[in-house]
């Protein structure tokens, strides 16, 4: 069985590079063939890059470590018998507890990190992230080879939950440090993503890297309609006017080809109502030949395409400039 994903699979990771957080990728067992290792351990490298940035910016995990040192004042536990021992020796033997970074969890990243940097597989736009990224983890670990292994079957907890895909990363470059020698064929890790997930959190985080100036964007929002049935909205996206603070777009992302069904406006048209909104878009990956322009009641309703076939980039920014083109300088006064 051979799967052709209706996205190209290095937009998947570029997407990947806005929503590195996502928490519904997965690389699975085993091995599939690609047409293209080169680019996929370039987008991966810049993917584990940006998550390790990402929690050095919050700190980096840390925990106690049993230590044994000869000091020049009582640290911990005293050694008595070691004192004895060496009476004339004014350092003290001490057995302590040091609250450190350089744990296996930040040794994998280190280590890791460094391989890649020695693959010669990352492109220029990938390299400076990858060397920060180093760097900002080398220099509190002690460097020492890691399996991928090691990867593996490791607990964490509330205060290390986030290195797991980092670690399932590292278990990929560490199994895989460079392309295979088949002629005509090359090995990969395979991997599981909820598109409309990725989706969803990739526009949201383009938008805020994009907007024009004078807004905001609020994304994933709780809005509560009955507090004793538990029933709430939970609202993709909502642009704001900073000037006023009025939400001036309210947003909904749909990964589907599809043309707008009912329930689709049924459901933008309710948020736009809880925002006191007038503009309630629907987003789509791809255009289905004629684009929605409605009206239910005072709110506006229309559809916007995000498309993913091509340069990212550009789609988003024909995207920013069909979704501000209608409205803008009503909706900025």
């Amino acid at each position: 069985m051979r799967l052709l994903p209706k996205v190209p699979i290095e937009n998947i990771f570029r997407m990947l590079e806005y929503a590195y957080d996502l928490d519904s990728f997965h690389l699975l067992e085993g091995q599939v063939d690609c047409s293209s290792l080169e680019d996929f351990y370039d987008r991966l490298a810049r993917l584990l890059a940006v998550q390790v940035l990402s929690r050095g910016r919050r700190g980096f995990y840390r925990a106690y470590q049993n230590r044994s040192e000869q000091l020049p004042f009582v640290r911990g536990r005293l050694d008595l018998r070691a004192a004895c021992q060496k009476p004339w020796d004014t350092r003290i033997a001490c057995h302590f507890e040091e609250h450190t970074p350089d744990v296996d969890e930040n040794r994998i990243l280190a280590w890791t990190l460094r391989q890649i940097l020695h693959s010669g597989l990352c492109t220029e736009r990938s390299l400076p992230l990858v060397r920060q990224a180093y760097r900002n983890t080398a220099g509190f670990v002690q460097l020492s080879p890691c399996q991928a292994e090691e990867c593996i079957g490791r607990h964490y907890s509330r205060l290390n939950q986030d290195y797991q895909p980092m670690h399932a990363l590292c278990r990929f470059f560490l199994e895989h440090r460079g392309p295979g020698h088949e002629t005509g064929d090359r090995k990969m890790m395979p991997f599981l993503v909820k598109m409309y997930r990725l989706y969803e959190l990739f526009v949201a985080r383009w938008l805020k890297e994009h907007l024009p100036s004078g807004f905001s964007i609020q994304s994933q929002e709780q809005v509560v309609i009955d507090s004793n049935l538990e029933i709430k909205f939970k609202i993709d996206l909502s642009i704001l006017n900073e000037k006023t603070g009025r939400c001036v777009f309210v947003m909904d992302t749909k990964y589907k080809s599809e043309q707008p069904s009912a329930a689709d406006i049924q459901q933008v048209t309710a948020y736009a109502e809880t925002k006191d909104c007038q503009e309630a878009i629907l987003i789509y990956p791809e255009g289905f030949g004629t684009v929605l322009r409605g009206k239910v009641g005072q709110i506006n309703i229309r559809s916007a395409v995000f498309p993913l076939d091509g340069d990212l980039e550009k789609a988003g920014n024909r995207f920013v400039k069909d979704l501000f083109g209608i409205g803008i300088e009503e909706n900025i006064g």
